[in-house]
């Protein structure tokens, strides 16, 4: 009986690629909390400082994750094989390769083969990003296409409205601390992220839907999945509130893994979402 659950709300989707279901979704929201917690705890052990620095040497990799999970998508991959570039089982390819460059960079630097590790880190994770782009940019050259109008279309979409997001909370609501770089990547990864949404299942030539449960039940109550803005404004604009709340008084190492996992959690999706439909796979 444990086996037949197990199955049919993680194994069974993970493998024939199904929707999201209120079970998985909270499983892995659960997971992604202990993640943070315990990644967090393994930085303080080593030393490494949790800071500013740090998160944006950390994005290459949240482009790496989104771009890998194209890669299954393509169909490249073989199955069973396949199963390594998708939820959840992604998540600990890319924290594996993560973390092995974070700790080859870190001993790198120890033993002064290079001046920063955060910038070896970056650098490798810049490198992971080009790698995976030139498998894609050769899938879509000789097998679909690469649509540089659906690229530019959805990327205006979103810094049109990230910048009119920050604009109301820096302006209108005097949030001078959203001045900060994280939260402008916070706001654009989810714009991104709803942009891409609303274009593929609006306006794509192809038919894409919303696999996740809130943002599925939405678009269905709407009608239209350019609600996803609406969403994704009822979640970021109260967490940068309680994130700042937070970081005037609570542990600034913690405050900047956590808004990490909220950046990876809008900007991976959204980057997928946006490639998929590039090269309309």
């Amino acid at each position: 009986m444990m086996w037949d659950f197990i199955y049919k709300y993680y194994v069974g989707p993970t493998l024939n690629g199904e929707p999201y279901t209120i079970v998985d979704t909270l499983t892995y929201a659960i997971i992604l909390i202990l993640a943070v917690y315990l990644v967090y705890r393994w930085l303080k052990k080593t030393g490494i400082d949790i800071d500013q620095q740090f998160i944006l040497s950390t994005i290459p990799f949240v482009v790496l994750g989104g771009l890998l999970r194209v890669v299954e998508d393509t169909g490249i991959i073989p199955r069973p094989w396949n199963v390594i570039l998708v939820t959840p089982i992604i998540f600990f390819v890319v924290f594996f390769i993560t973390i092995t460059l974070l700790v080859i960079s870190r001993t790198l630097e120890k033993k002064g083969l290079i001046a920063s590790y955060t910038k070896g880190y970056a650098a490798g994770g810049v490198c992971a990003c080009i790698i995976a782009a030139a498998v894609l940019a050769y899938f879509g050259i000789t097998e679909t296409q690469i649509s540089l109008t659906v690229l530019v279309t959805i990327l205006t979409m979103a810094a049109v409205s990230s910048t009119a997001v920050w604009a109301l909370l820096r302006y209108g609501l005097k949030w001078t601390f959203t001045e900060n770089i994280l939260y402008k990547l916070l706001i654009f990864g989810h714009m991104l992220d709803a942009s891409a949404t609303s274009f593929g299942i609006e306006l794509h030539e192809l038919t894409y839907v919303e696999v996740h449960v809130v943002g599925s039940h939405l678009i269905e109550a709407t009608g239209t999945a350019f609600s996803m803005f609406a969403l994704k404004l009822a979640v970021i604009i109260p967490a940068i509130y309680v994130l700042e709340m937070y970081r005037k008084e609570g542990n600034s190492q913690l405050w900047h893994l956590i808004l990490l996992a909220m950046i990876v959690v809008g900007m991976a999706p959204g980057i997928r979402d946006m490639v998929r439909m590039i090269l309309y796979v």
